[in-house]
């Protein structure tokens, strides 16, 4: 009769001819396994190598390696004379833990932690994966645009430049200075500001920008305005950081900022996140009458701003306004940016415009987060930047964009006329879009999917007021729009009748 460990072993290992990994490897690999899970207890006595051998259809001298292996690990004790034990040679007579049973479990990760801990509800993931032919996201920007061969020899050359390593070997201040200098220059170009290195710091993204942001404003149940039509990433940060999310009202211009004087007082609020050039998702711009009145509120009431201008580079039409943060003479608005979302994802970034005490405990946040940061990225960036091809690759990209936003409220003006009203926005990647009559939009979701058209649901806005739909547009081209409409006419008019 075999004994129990050799029925483990039997039906445990398992190993087949690999040019990357040696067989005796393999077999070591498996057997640590089983040790680490408890199915080869301490003091368990090994078969001898002549025995192990034969028992795996292998060559002694592989089956040597194998125990050799496992000694040198630290798994197993060899003895001369006596054998081979697992760890600890004295508890020889160590009961064989479960000889067949459960070993289907060996192999596979466990599916749920074997310790408390916190969940939290509102990170949930919102993503939602789909095989549709037609997605409509809430505005990003079309990657089949991007200059990929171009930017490959960017990233090439880049790569082979001799200061990197030494970048690398540097501190992330001294690394940074060449990067920080040229964005500065961009934003003070591009947007009135009149910043130094010392009041920006970059970022992977603007939900990374952010959440560092509500980590040095934030404490427990500290109140944060929002739109009562807002992010909702933006608004799964701040409940995180133990914010009381507070909305107030949106309309046709902006934010009401008349509604936060009325009710509320000094000291009572910790920050007011607003959208002042498009408000997400309806895109509506901040006047400027509500600009200066809300600064004069954050000075008087101390409270802070967050300016969020996460698709500033896409205007369509005459110039953007600049940011409320290039009139910010108090230090009250905290700036939150993207760069390159002309570019692959993976060449954009995110930044945070601030007075220098904040950027200096932004930086402390990011050293544990981020400390090295993609040095060849930023690389890239520097160059593209002092060499004015930035401005190159959004102009026409622009050029583009806006075509589709015209095709697309062409094709609204054909198929919505009578069912859907929007503005023309004068840019970004999206149009608000209201259906009237009202009819419930996950109905229309379930509609689209039978026709190859996925609608996520971080697209849909409805309550007793409201029925509409962040439409975005700019991953599309013009026959992919119009076939997206028409095909949300279909299920339109399926759900009404």
């Amino acid at each position: 009769m075999s004994s129990p460990v050799d029925d483990i072993l039997k039906s445990l290992i398992h190993f087949e001819k690999s040019p990357n990994t040696a067989i005796y490897i393999q077999i070591a690999q498996e057997i640590i396994n089983a040790i680490q899970r408890g199915y080869l207890p301490e003091g368990t006595a090994l078969p001898g190598t002549r025995k192990f051998s034969a028992l795996l259809s292998i060559n002694r001298n592989t089956a040597v390696a194998v125990y050799d292996e496992l000694a040198s690990q630290g798994w197993v004790d060899i003895v001369a004379n006596k054998g081979t034990f697992v760890l600890m040679p004295e508890k020889k007579t160590a009961a064989i833990k479960a000889v067949v049973q459960g070993l289907e479990k060996l192999k596979a990760y466990p599916e749920i932690a074997g310790f408390p801990f916190q969940s939290s509800f509102n990170l949930a993931s919102t993503e939602e994966f789909s095989i549709r032919k037609y997605v409509i996201n809430d505005g990003k920007p079309d990657l089949r645009l991007h200059p990929t061969h171009q930017f490959s020899k960017w990233y090439s050359a880049s790569m082979k430049r001799a200061s990197l390593i030494s970048k690398w070997n540097q501190t992330q201040a001294q690394s940074n200075t060449t990067f920080s200098k040229q964005l500065c220059n961009y934003l003070n170009a591009t947007r009135g500001f009149h910043i130094k290195p010392s009041n920006i710091v970059s970022t992977r993204s603007t939900e990374m920008s952010l959440y560092i942001v509500s980590q040095l404003l934030i404490q427990e149940k500290d109140v944060v305005l929002v739109g009562n039509l807002s992010h909702y990433k933006s608004n799964m940060i701040f409940q995180q950081a133990g914010a009381n999310i507070i909305t107030i009202p949106v309309d046709a211009h902006g934010i009401d900022v008349d509604f936060i004087e009325k009710n509320f007082t000094k000291n009572s609020i910790r920050c007011v996140y607003v959208c002042a050039h498009r408000q997400y998702p309806t895109t509506v711009t901040l006047t400027a009458e509500r600009r200066l009145k809300l600064l004069k509120l954050a000075k008087a009431y101390k409270f802070a701003i967050i300016e969020d201008d996460f698709d500033y580079d896409f205007q369509f039409n005459g110039s953007a306004m600049v940011p409320m943060a290039s009139a910010d003479g108090q230090g009250v608005v905290i700036y939150l940016g993207r760069l390159g979302q002309s570019f692959f994802p993976s060449f954009q970034i995110g930044f945070v415009v601030a007075p220098e005490n904040i950027i200096n405990e932004a930086k402390n946040y990011l050293q544990i987060l981020d400390k090295q940061g993609d040095l060849i990225q930023k690389q890239i960036l520097t160059e593209l930047i002092s060499e004015g091809e930035i401005h190159r690759l959004i102009k026409k990209n622009i050029i583009i964009y806006k075509q589709r936003r015209d095709y697309l409220c062409a094709c609204l003006s054909v198929y919505f006329k009578d069912y859907a009203t929007w503005q023309v926005p004068t840019g970004g990647l999206a149009v608000w879009l209201n259906f009237e009559p009202r009819i419930s939009l996950v109905k229309l979701a379930e509609k689209a999917k039978a026709h190859d058209l996925f609608l996520p649901k971080t697209i849909l806005y409805q309550n007793k007021d409201l029925c509409a739909i962040r439409l975005g547009f700019g991953h599309l081209n013009e026959d992919e729009v119009e076939n997206v409409i028409k095909i949300l006419k279909i299920s339109f008019v399926e759900v009404i009748f």
